[in-house]
């Protein structure tokens, strides 16, 4: 319900694997459709993300009281966890125009300083992947953030001339999934920055029964709560989650989720209870089966797993790690106890009885 889904080059550039993965937090083409009928329109509907919610709504409020233009904002955090539809609600708040676009489609000034002198006074631009812009772009938004001109440069060589451009006042709302790869000056330009975490259960429990009720779908508390486990912290798989399991309860059911259509459903499409999918369980097995745990090269296990470096890397670890499940070390990768545990595995130490460390080739 609250997540982002207008990421034009997220999903051509996620690695192979990522794309179509039913716990993948990009969004595909299915995702933005649906989305935009499940996004909340205010900040009060808004589910989650109650700091960064209570800051805004000062910001903005202060704004409208003092008939100026919002400061810009620069919302960072994972896919899937509401930034474009907070870009929206700042323009609805502020009851003035979006437009969208992001930083891979910006690659020259020109790009931007077109989409700049066509803005509308207190129009909010919203520029998803802000990190990826061209650093020529990036320079020119300085100066359109701080003093709200462009400098259009006519001729090449010595005859070059610059010819400053005034632009109306207007809020730039940045997103990005890497808030360490934007430089001091253009970070420092933004009036406000939120950072935005994962969510809850209950949080997401929330998130699908409004959805559900939106979609017209009959859902039981115990069956919100089972796909909210399964939903990795973000609303955007959450939603996804629920309309599988919404296809199933029609096909197999009665139409009504259930706890127990839920697990059914989702165990259909290989998402288990701590929403590991295929390729987690893939990698967690090969590090535990075939090298007794770790430590073990990033590439060493892609192969065993079929999958290019790449996929293991982006795709898979970053949840794994977060959940505690493998760790990443100078010597290599390492399965967690709890990876052990939750694949129903015993330590190759626990087997022998012994209390030494295995070895990568043996004790």
């Amino acid at each position: 319900m609250n997540w982002d889904d207008t990421a034009p080059s997220t999903a051509e550039d996620a690695p192979n694997g990522a794309a179509d993965r039913l716990v993948g937090a990009d969004a595909d083409g299915e995702d933005s459709a649906v989305e935009a009928a499940l996004r909340p329109k205010d900040l009060e509907e808004f589910v989650g993300q109650e700091r960064v919610r209570e800051q805004l709504d000062l910001v903005l409020r202060a704004a409208r009281a003092r008939g100026a233009t919002a400061d810009h904002v620069l919302l960072s955090g994972a896919p899937g966890l509401g930034k474009t539809t907070l870009s929206m609600i700042i323009a609805a708040e502020m009851g003035a125009p979006i437009r969208i676009t992001s930083g891979p489609a910006i690659q020259h000034a020109g790009d931007l300083a077109a989409i700049l002198s066509s803005l509308q006074e207190g129009e909010v631009l919203f520029l998803d992947e802000i990190h990826r812009m061209s650093r020529p772009a990036e320079e020119m938004l300085y100066m359109a953030m701080e003093d709200f001109r462009v400098d259009v440069i006519v001729g090449k060589g010595p005859g070059a001339t610059a010819i400053p451009l005034e632009l109306p006042p207007f809020t730039l709302v940045g997103a990005t999934t890497r808030a360490g790869l934007l430089p001091p000056p253009l970070r420092d330009r933004f009036g406000f920055t939120g950072h935005m975490e994962f969510y809850t259960p209950a949080e997401l429990e929330r998130v699908i029964h409004r959805s559900a009720g939106l979609l017209d779908v009959d859902i039981e508390p115990e069956g919100a709560a089972e796909i909210a486990g399964r939903s990795r912290g973000t609303p955007r798989i959450a939603n996804r989650l629920l309309r599988r399991v919404r296809d199933y309860a029609q096909v197999k059911a009665d139409g009504v989720i259930t706890r127990e259509i839920a697990s059914q459903a989702l165990a259909v499409y290989e998402v288990d209870g701590r929403g590991l999918d295929r390729l987690d369980r893939a990698v967690l097995t090969a590090l535990l089966k075939l090298f007794g745990g770790g430590p073990v090269g990033l590439s060493t296990l892609a192969v065993a797993v079929g999958e290019e470096r790449e996929t293991v890397e982006e795709v898979a670890e970053p949840f794994l790690v977060r959940e505690g499940l493998l760790a990443r070390t100078p010597r290599g990768r390492i399965a967690t106890p709890a990876a052990w545990t939750h694949m129903g595995l015993v330590p190759p130490q626990q087997q022998a009885g012994g209390n030494g460390q295995q070895g990568l080739f043996g004790p």
